[in-house]
């Protein structure tokens, strides 16, 4: 089978909900995306044989085909063709698997993968909640609900679910996300997300155009007994809003290409995809499917937890990485070290890619190999990612 090379990354510093990036149409936000991916890798953007993008609001400013919106407020000419994923919180990661596989498969050397997601100008839910206020239904089928009676599916019910199945104490939580921050400004303040970010032009109060280049959700003055303060979600639960990752805007992308890409565009490659994997599992509790897709991923692979570098796995909840850790035994010490989605914000669609592209910068920095990425997914999915640095 042909390999599938990372030649570029790249994501927008993510934007507190009515914040730096609240004034930016998410199809212009994510074509900001693709322009920087073309000027990383100075390719002509008549090349790229297709934008898949992830996104789970598409409704409103993100519907219609987000990703042909993106590719038609770029650069790029009316050629380039374009689609939408929604894998839920795992969209833009899917798209990258989607992306990868088509390289892989011979019929494509050029793709992007990317996500985007104004949850500001489109906020979360919106493709369910205004439907259903129109008197035109809701998701969940006659069927469904005869095989899940009584059942709302619900991400908050299932972070709590994981806390309690897995056996983790408030502390534990809290203690997570308290370091995640302290991480986010170690990394903030040591420069280690300058080469990952593109800077996007926004207009101060004053009128003055100034570049955000900053993650707006991380609280420099985080403090341990803060996070511990904060009211729970639900009276008889762990978790808080502190626990949690921020509601965000931004966009991220990956430029993804064969052998063939790489004489075309005459780049050296980044990183190669080394193993994909995608699971089903428990609707209900829904947010632990990282878990077993890391041990398939890894079985598959031919790899053990200690073979992996460094791991990025999405702070939906702290409740999701600190029960993934205690499964899969994995260095603590190697997971998501420059903090993650609970101090940088989530931004849905454009995490998938947000997050690989915080991971292949990392290991870069740190001269590791083999890096492994997962996050949880509405429905009880789950996508995992190992890519090989080179």
């Amino acid at each position: 089978m042909a390999e599938a090379y990372i030649v570029a990354a790249t994501r927008t510093a993510g934007g507190r909900k009515k914040g730096k990036l609240a004034d930016w149409h998410p199809a212009d936000l994510a074509g900001e995306v693709l322009n920087n991916l073309i000027d990383r890798t100075g390719a002509d953007p008549a090349l790229v044989e297709d934008v898949i993008m992830g996104c789970v609001g598409q409704a409103g400013e993100q519907g219609n085909n987000i990703a042909r919106g993106a590719v038609l407020s770029s650069r790029f000419p009316e050629s380039v063709p374009a689609t939408s994923v929604d894998r839920q919180c795992g969209s833009s990661q899917q798209a990258l698997h989607f992306a990868a596989q088509a390289v892989m498969s011979g019929t494509q050397d050029i793709v992007i993968a990317a996500g985007v997601e104004s949850m500001t100008r489109v906020p979360m839910g919106t493709p369910v909640i205004l439907p259903a206020k129109e008197g035109l239904g809701t998701p969940m089928s006659p069927r469904q609900k005869a095989r899940y009676p009584n059942i709302q599916f619900s991400q908050f019910m299932g972070a709590e679910m994981v806390a309690a199945k897995y056996g983790l104490t408030k502390d534990q939580l809290d203690e997570y996300s308290y370091n995640s921050h302290q991480k986010a400004i170690a990394a903030t303040q040591g420069g280690a997300f300058k080469d990952e970010i593109v800077g996007i032009e926004i207009t101060d109060a004053d009128g003055t155009k100034t570049l955000h280049t900053v993650d707006e959700g991380i609280r420099f003055d985080a403090s341990l007994e803060g996070i511990k303060g904060v009211k729970l979600l639900r009276e008889d639960g762990k978790l808080t809003a502190a626990s949690s990752s921020q509601i965000c805007d931004g966009a991220s992308g990956v430029m993804i290409v064969s052998e063939a890409g790489l004489k075309t565009l005459g780049v050296d490659p980044i990183a190669r995809i080394h193993h994909l994997t995608v699971i089903g599992g428990d609707p209900v509790i829904m947010l632990e499917a990282p878990i077993p897709a890391t041990k398939r991923a890894l079985a598959k692979a031919g790899m053990s937890i200690d073979d992996i570098d460094l791991f990025e796995v999405n702070e939906a909840f702290a409740s999701v990485p600190v029960a993934w850790l205690k499964e899969t035994g994995a260095d603590p010490d190697r997971l998501n070290v420059n903090g993650g989605a609970i101090a940088l914000g989530h931004p849905l669609g454009a995490s998938g890619t947000k997050l690989m592209a915080t991971l292949l910068n990392a290991l870069k920095t740190r001269g590791k190999k083999y890096g492994l990425q997962t996050m949880c997914e509405g429905g009880g999915l789950a996508n995992v990612t190992i890519v090989e640095r080179l």
